[in-house]
Parts: structure tokens; C-alpha cells; sequence
């Protein structure tokens, strides 16, 4: 698919005409961006099927973007971003470099003639970034910690917006007529947050033909490596894939060697050398009989432990937990009945109301809780407290129209410095639902940001604590937050934190769930849709719920409605 591709250009578009100071546009390429990343289906395929008309249909694509991803399609070109480019001559990736916004590039470029993250780097360890009014020594630190943190992060992939891809491809093995099973393997099953790259294994009765198959592919850009049983490509997106077709004899056994981790095999063969057995992914043997291999499940089994789910298999207890049988019972996604952050149009989402609710009925959704952002976010037209009893209003009018589901009034608020909401607490009062997230002063000291985040759980209509850690994966780091007082004044005020399912947050990461697990916090898992399609994240929460040893009743939002308002604080 090429959504992410066409959605990476949009977004580069708004970039450079908000370093031009163009107003409004950037907005609208930025919302069409969400809406096309989020699309289930290629868009390739969409225009396809209807041309430009099915492309308009699609939300917050109008005519004149509509036009330039035809352009795209049939070219391989945007001449509007061309012409951009040719106007603001700097490299895409100073747009990856946290903490560096479109006024700071600009500011940068006029300056100091700055095009490129070595023109960057070396300007900021000549000193001379720290010299230009409204910088300053500070700012000049950040953004030497910033290039680090992006060479050190960029050439790996956020799984959440390349599991489509991943989908697509398996999926086309299997259509392939060449394949009697595809399984991908490595840490893209183990629902890592990145992966590096991607392991898939097959079983064919042709491997040559199915090698020759996977090798000719549209999404293939290069062949690294040929062989009879395996094979080595990489993809339009940059993502490297080895196939290796196996026998079936043994496709259990090297299942389970190459989903890893590599810590949890090497305990594995550990136990099997005390008992006896040698483990390698070719079976488990006692001396030269195979006791298992062909099935994944009985090589655990043979060995004494429970199967061991994909998504703990990090060394981390989880094989003394198999032994004795204490496992904990993972939460699924089909444990969710509600949703309870999402935005609308009224702020910075790209979705009507009544869009984002019927797409939460066709997922099976029983409440949802809209979450728009408040007054003193500006940049997202945060509502302040006229515009939000408004809402309450409008969605008594939703509840009346939709009896398939129940839709609850809240907010995204704003945690000011002070640790105060942003928001009058009257009228907070009102609202079913009240999330509280940090969005400022990401480089505050530890305690500050502490304090703030323990403050606002104090207040007792703020019933969530949204993205606990502020993080954006490959963007920047969390910012600095004492964890374990933060979940002491969550279970003192029983407010539950966020389990962020957007891919590039993710926050809490899997061993701040666990710890939180351990301690009985409350959590909830939210996708924070900014459109229809984001709903679905809510999958990618609930696999970093798992990696982090959560069960259904560690999440509230697992609750029947009743059950779920009784819980919140």
C-alpha cells in the first residue's frame, strides 16, 4: 500500500507552508494525511476502483488534494511539492528532529543557512546556534540531544503504521497458491513498538516457485538475496524481509526459535539442557529422538511449561511463571466495550461526531467518550468552556439518535503548570469522562512535572491521566516523570493512566504497565483517534497491554457501562 508514502507527503507539505507562514492550508494537509494513514484499504486501490470521485469521498480529502494524489499515482510526482521544495530548500528529515518546529527551521535557515541535519549538527557544536536571538544555550543542548536521539532511532520502523503492509504481504503469500502456511515470526510477533526489520516463515510444497513469487512482487524494490529455501528483499518502504521455507517436520521448533526474544530462547535451552533435552530449531530432542517440533505448543508442553504467549517472551518471568502454572490470562481485544479518547473536527481531529460513532458501532464498541482537547492548547482550537457545554448538549442529542451505543460527554484537558486543569471545574463537573494530559513544558525537572501530574490527579473530577509519559516514539524521549510516585497518587486517588494505543506514543511503554499491574493501578487502554480509521488502533494498545502482563480486569474499560462510570474515581 502506499497510504503512508502519500501520507508522508501531505505532511511535508503542511511543514513547508507553515515555515512560509501560510495560514490555514497546513491544517488541512495535515488532516488529510490522518485520514489517508488511517485508511484500511490502499489508496492506490481506491482510485482504482472510483477514480477521483472515490477519492473526495474519502474525509478531508477535497478536490485540490484529491487532484495531487492522482498526480501521484499516475506520475510518481506532486509539482506543488516540488515547487515547495524549490522555495524552502531543506532536508525532510530536520522535520524529524524533536523540538525543531517549522518556525524554528526557518529561523534556523535565515540565519545561519541551515538545510540539513549535518548543517545542524555542526552549527550547534560550533556554538552558533546558541547565538541567535530567542535560542540560546539551552535550546542549542536540546537540539544536539535531539539529533542523537533521531540517528539513533530513525532506521527502525513503528510497527502500528507498517502492520498493513506486514498484513498485506503475508496475506498475499497465502493467495499465492504456493504456501500451505505463513507465519511472521521475530518482533513484529512478539508486538514489539519498532522493528528492524522482518522475519516470515512458510511452509510450500514449491518452495522455488513460492521464493520466485515473493521475489517478483509490486512492493519489492530490491533483491538482496536468492536461494532455494530463502530469500532476502527489500521493500518500496525500506523494510528488509527474509522468507525461509521449511519443512514441516520442524516448522514448530523454528517457529519458536525465530519469534525469540533471544533472551527467552536462551533460557529456554537452558531448561531443556537441565532436562535432559537439546533445543534447537530444528525440535527438541532426547539424544537423537525428536520429541517435538512440528508444533510449537508441544515443545513447551514437553518441556514442563504452559504455552507462553508471543508477547512475553523477554526473560522476564515468564518461563518460571509457566512452570508452576501462573501465567497470568492476557487481555484480548475482544475484552474492549469502550473507547475513551477520541477527537472531533471541533478541534484536531478530521472526523465529524456522528463519523467517528458509527465507525465505533461497526467495531463493536458499547460507549465511547469524545475527548477534545481545551482552551489553552491553541494550536489545535481547543474548546473552552461555552464550546464544551455545547457539546455535552450535542451529544444528548447523539444518545437519542444512536441507541446501538452510549456516548459520553469528556474532555482532553490541559495539566497547566501549576497542575491545574484549564478548564472551570464546574463545568467539569458536568462531563462524564475527564482525561488530564501534560501537552507544555516537556523539559521541566522531574520534580515539577511530577508534582504537576500528582496535582492534577487530586482534583476530583479528573478521572485519567492521558499519554503518562508525554513520549513519541522516534520523535522524542518521555519526558522526565517519577513513575512510582505518580502510581502511588494514582491508586491513593484512584485515577486510572492511559494505556495510549496511537503507534507513536504507546505510553505507558510495557514495563511501566507491568509495574502498574503489580501495584492494582487502575488503567484504561484508548486509541486517541483523531479519525475513523484510528478506532482500529486500539489493537496495538491492547498488544502492549499484553506485553505488560495485563488481564481483562486490569483495564476498566473492559467493564459494562455501568460497571466502567462505578470504577472511575
Amino acid at each position: 500500500m502506499r497510504n503512508e508514502e502519500i501520507a508522508r507527503l501531505f505532511y511535508l507539505i503542511a511543514d513547508l507552508l507553515e515555515i512560509q507562514n501560510v495560514q490555514f492550508k497546513p491544517i488541512a494537509y495535515r488532516r488529510a494525511a490522518q485520514s489517508i494513514e488511517g485508511l484500511s484499504e490502499g489508496i492506490e486501490l481506491i482510485y482504482e476502483k472510483g477514480g477521483l470521485k472515490s477519492l473526495e469521498e474519502i474525509p478531508a480529502i477535497g478536490v485540490n488534494v484529491a487532484l495531487k494524489i492522482e498526480e501521484y499515482l499516475k506520475t510518481g510526482k506532486m509539482k506543488h511539492l516540488e515547487e515547495l521544495k524549490k522555495q524552502v530548500p531543506i532536508d525532510e528529515s530536520l522535520l524529524h528532529i524533536g523540538g525543531l518546529g517549522p518556525k524554528r527551521i526557518k529561523l534556523l535557515y535565515n540565519e545561519l543557512g541551515i538545510k540539513t541535519v549535518d548543517d545542524l549538527e555542526k552549527a550547534a557544536k560550533a556554538g552558533k546556534i546558541k547565538n541567535i536571538r530567542t535560542l540560546g544555550a539551552g535550546v542549542e543542548e536540546n537540539i544536539l540531544e535531539a539529533i542523537q536521539f533521531f540517528k539513533s532511532h530513525s532506521r527502525r520502523f513503528i510497527l502500528g503504521y507498517i502492520q498493513k503492509d506486514i498484513d498485506l504481504l503475508v496475506e498475499r503469500l497465502k493467495k499465492s497458491n504456493f504456501t500451505e502456511r505463513v507465519e511472521v515470526c521475530g518482533s513484529a510477533r512478539r508486538k514489539k513498538e519498532t522493528i528492524g526489520d522482518l522475519d516470515i516463515l512458510a511452509i510450500s510444497k514449491n518452495s522455488s516457485k513460492l521464493i520466485d513469487f515473493f521475489t517478483k512482487l509490486n512492493d519489492v524494490q530490491k533483491v538482496l538475496g536468492k536461494g532455494l529455501k530463502k530469500s532476502t528483499v527489500l521493500l518500496q518502504n525500506g523494510l528488509q524481509v527474509d522468507l525461509r521455507v521449511l519443512d514441516k517436520k520442524y516448522f514448530g521448533a523454528a517457529m519458536q526459535y525465530f519469534i525469540g526474544s533471544k533472551e527467552h530462547n536462551v533460557s529456554l535451552r537452558k531448561l531443556a539442557i537441565s532436562k535432559k533435552y537439546k533445543l534447537s530449531e530444528y525440535g527438541l530432542f532426547k539424544g537423537k529422538k525428536v520429541i517435538a517440533g512440528e508444533n510449537e505448543k508441544d515443545i513447551y508442553n514437553s518441556l514442563g511449561l504452559d504455552f507462553i504467549p508471543y508477547e512475553i517472551r523477554e526473560n522476564s518471568g515468564e518461563i518460571e511463571a509457566a512452570l508452576k502454572h501462573k501465567l497470568p490470562k492476557l487481555v484480548e481485544l475482544k475484552d474492549i466495550q469502550g473507547d475513551c479518547h477520541m477527537h472531533t473536527l471541533q478541534t484536531d481531529g478530521t472526523c465529524t461526531m456522528e463519523q467517528m460513532i458509527e465507525a465505533a458501532i461497526k467495531l463493536g464498541r458499547k460507549y465511547i467518550v469524545f475527548t477534545d482537547h481545551t482552551k489553552a492548547l491553541g494550536i489545535t482550537n481547543g474548546l473552552d468552556e461555552k464550546a464544551l457545554l455545547q457539546q455535552i448538549k450535542k451529544i444528548e442529542k447523539m444518545n437519542k439518535k444512536y441507541s446501538e451505543i452510549t456516548i459520553l460527554s469528556g474532555a482532553e484537558l490541559n495539566i497547566l503548570d501549576d497542575g491545574n486543569p484549564d478548564i472551570d471545574n464546574k463545568v467539569l463537573k458536568q462531563l462524564d469522562v475527564v482525561v488530564g494530559s501534560v501537552h507544555t513544558g516537556f523539559k521541566q525537572d522531574k520534580e515539577k512535572i511530577t508534582r504537576r501530574t500528582m496535582k492534577a490527579m487530586e482534583n476530583e473530577n479528573i478521572d485519567i491521566i492521558g499519554h503518562p509519559t508525554g513520549r513519541k516514539i522516534q520523535v522524542r524521549e518521555p519526558f522526565a516523570i517519577d513513575l512510582n510516585k505518580v502510581m502511588e497518587k494514582a491508586k491513593e486517588t484512584e485515577t486510572a493512566l492511559e494505556i495510549n494505543s496511537y503507534p507513536q506514543r504507546l505510553d505507558l511503554k510495557d514495563v511501566h504497565i507491568r509495574e502498574a499491574v503489580n501495584r492494582n493501578v487502575k488503567l484504561v487502554i484508548s486509541t486517541d483517534s483523531h479519525h475513523t480509521s484510528h478506532l482500529e488502533f486500539m489493537k496495538f494498545g491492547v498488544d502492549q497491554a499484553r506485553r505488560g502482563w495485563a488481564e481483562k480486569k486490569n483495564i476498566l474499560n473492559t467493564l459494562p457501562l455501568d460497571k466502567f462510570l462505578k470504577n472511575l474515581k
